[in-house]
């Protein structure tokens, strides 16, 4: 079945006139009447009786005319979609982030990359880091957003971004919200929060112990917003990264001598071709000045 064919169908099918839909259609009405043959003999039945002065629809014709309408329509919208993406009147962005990073770090890009289209579809993927690096093999992202992606894939093209060190967040009711440096003795009796979705969790942890704090009975988190209600209500303390959104109710804090660090970086495909969006997004990521941010 051919598109044409389904378009000569629906003019005549409005018209009931041959003669009058072929010049709707600005072809010969011999042409459109081999075309709607064609359709017919595909489809098993007359779709028309060829009546005069007017042409009437066959039992075929009624049932299928609703279909065909929208098969047509579907892809007249399809062709639409594709012509806009191509002029650069629309764009997308499917974008893999690791639950450890706070979206509103690309939120100043993301606007700025508004007024570069006319319309701009977001997708966000959330995963882990080995699921950002398999989404994009998998082509589901074009660009990811990670902390570290333990991931040997030859084709992974990695940007370092911003490093960033670690803090103590802590209820602003509790003892220590009034110190601006945190001991690690000053730790050794607190209930910590694990944020296991991070990537260093257990890096963090590690240098923990080392100091003599038990973190190995702490209360396990598997979402920022939870740790933040956590340590609002004062049920535990956490180490979280410099650029991790905390509300007015939550004090962070230094922890003198602990050395954890992260390093944001941006993560695509080698040799895989983005689209325009993608690549503006990656340019400009690159380029920014992340030293505010990152402290």
């Amino acid at each position: 079945m051919e598109m044409h064919q389904v378009r000569y169908f629906l003019a005549v099918a409005q018209l009931l006139n041959f003669t009058r839909a072929a010049e709707e259609c600005n072809v010969t009405q011999p042409s459109l009447t081999r075309a709607i043959k064609q359709l017919e003999a595909e489809l098993g039945g007359d779709l028309f009786r060829r009546e005069r002065p007017a042409a009437q629809l066959t039992e075929l014709g009624q049932r299928m005319h609703p279909l065909l309408k929208q098969c047509y329509e579907a892809a007249a919208g399809a062709r639409s979609l594709a012509s806009s993406f191509r002029s650069g009147e629309i764009g997308a962005l499917r974008i893999a982030l690791t639950h450890a990073i706070d979206l509103a770090l690309l939120i100043p890009h993301l606007n700025q990359i508004r007024r570069q289209f006319n319309r701009l579809e977001f997708r966000f993927l959330r995963g882990t880091s080995r699921e950002v690096a398999e989404y994009l093999k998998k082509g589901e992202a074009e660009l990811g957003i990670a902390a570290e992606i333990d991931e040997a894939w030859e084709r992974l093209d990695v940007w370092p971004l911003f490093t960033e060190g670690f803090e103590l967040v802590v209820s602003k009711s509790h003892r220590l919200s009034g110190h601006d440096t945190i001991e690690f003795d000053d730790l050794r009796a607190e209930q910590f929060l694990s944020r296991g979705y991070c990537e260093h969790a257990e890096r963090i942890s590690a240098n923990l112990r080392e100091h003599g704090i038990d973190v190995d009975h702490s209360h396990e988190i598997s979402s920022e917003r939870d740790l933040i209600e956590l340590v609002e209500a004062d049920i535990g303390v956490a180490m979280v990264p410099h650029t991790s959104p905390m509300p007015d109710g939550v004090k962070r804090t230094a922890v003198a001598g602990l050395d954890a660090r992260r390093t944001v970086n941006l993560y695509g495909v080698a040799g895989r071709q983005r689209t325009a969006v993608a690549n503006a997004v990656m340019r400009m990521l690159r380029g920014a000045d992340w030293r505010e941010i990152a402290g």
